[in-house]
């Protein structure tokens, strides 16, 4: 019996990798003859370069500036060969490297493009690139300044990479970009289809999880505004209201104005970059999963995205998580099981050693590679 165990990471406990042993060991304790294949997988945000691990063949440590202007160590993966980077935009600018009071209207993306300059000098010149989890509302001109896009106030000075700087934005200078950016290919993770501006735009959609008050709120979505008039007379094409643009902060809009990226949901980036189908099409049955299942998991999600393809191929699918509200025909998959105990609680079931013991007891109890498995 042939299994491929393909789960996200258990958000705040198990990453994809610890989640997806913890399955294969429950199954393998009930049935020691089962084929078990593990594929780490993610849906495009943290956790990305671990997704793509066996395309890079390399992993970069580097020094770049993080959301808030402190120094940080960021690691992205590359194939020297294939002359590919994986990025995850988190690494750079991410929330949790946000230490104590969050400040939207200073973070800043300039280490994402940091990163892509640096990958660039190392030869690389095609960029996957995961833009979920940021602190950042600032439009991407972090990112596009590092890279050599200038912003500029009425008096010709350069604005600081951040929301505060777009507030003084009178004009764009495209001429001082780095040449190479024309080489280059990007294709972008993104699960989420806002716009840039507007009341469902990125900074009042996300921007209050990141710390934003109302006042920044409507601060922000006028100096973006602002930034995408400005944007559309250096070039005309742009569309602040394509779906995505306003994902991780408005990074959606700079990556596909600026520099001409494609934005694909997350789960589809690396189904076909791990060549998933293909191992799930030779599967007997495919496990996936993740923290919580609910409403949110049919939106291309890991979970949605496994299941799709392997229904493709007429596949049995089981989905575990540690909670859900949702039956197995809501989520899309065959059967469902939370592995966490009834009256256990979410502080120990959170801890990474019990969560790895309550799913190998759920495997072993449920017994996937049996006939009669319930």
């Amino acid at each position: 019996m042939r299994v491929i165990v393909a789960t996200d990471s258990f958000k705040g406990c198990l990453s994809s990798a610890d989640a997806g042993e913890a399955v294969k060991r429950g199954i393998l304790k009930a049935d020691p003859a089962a084929e078990v294949k593990v594929v780490p997988i993610s849906d495009g945000g943290e956790g990305l370069t671990e997704s793509l691990y066996r395309m890079c063949s390399e992993h970069v440590e580097t020094e770049v500036t993080g959301p808030l202007y402190e120094k940080v160590i960021a690691v992205y993966g590359i194939n020297r060969v294939n002359k590919l980077a994986v990025i995850e935009m988190a690494a750079a600018a991410g929330l949790p490297l946000v230490k104590g009071e969050k400040d939207p209207k200073h973070a800043t993306t300039y280490g994402v493009g940091e990163l892509i300059k640096d990958a660039i000098e190392k030869g690389i010149r095609r960029f996957i690139i995961g833009i979920g989890g940021s602190a950042t509302n600032d439009g991407g001109i972090g990112m596009l300044s590092a890279l050599g896009y200038r912003f500029l106030d009425v008096e010709g000075v350069e604005v600081s990479p951040d929301p505060a700087g777009l507030s003084k934005l009178a004009s764009i200078d495209i001429t001082k970009a780095l040449p190479t950016l024309k080489q280059c290919e990007f294709t972008v993770a993104c699960d989420v289809d806002i716009p840039l501006c507007g009341e469902c735009g990125c900074s009042y959609v996300f921007a209050p999880q990141k710390g934003a008050t109302q006042q920044d709120i409507a601060d922000m979505d006028k100096w973006l505004q602002r930034y995408a008039e400005l944007t559309k007379e250096v070039l005309p094409g742009a569309d602040p209201d394509y779906p995505g643009s306003g994902a991780a902060g408005g990074m959606g809009y700079a990556l596909k104005s600026y520099l001409g990226a494609t934005l694909k949901p997350g789960i589809d980036i690396v189904i076909s970059a791990l060549e998933l189908e293909k191992d799930i099409s030779n599967a007997d049955i495919v496990i996936t999963g993740e923290g919580k299942i609910d409403a949110q998991t049919a939106r291309g999600k890991v979970v949605s995205g496994v299941s799709h393809i392997a229904k493709k191929y007429g596949k049995k699918v089981i989905a575990i998580c540690g909670r859900t509200d949702v039956t197995a025909e809501e989520a899309g998959v065959d059967e469902i099981y939370a592995v966490t105990p009834h009256d256990m609680p979410l502080e120990d079931a959170m801890q990474p050693d019990t969560a790895k013991v309550n799913i190998e007891n759920m495997l072993w109890r449920i017994k996937p590679c049996r006939t009669n498995s319930p």
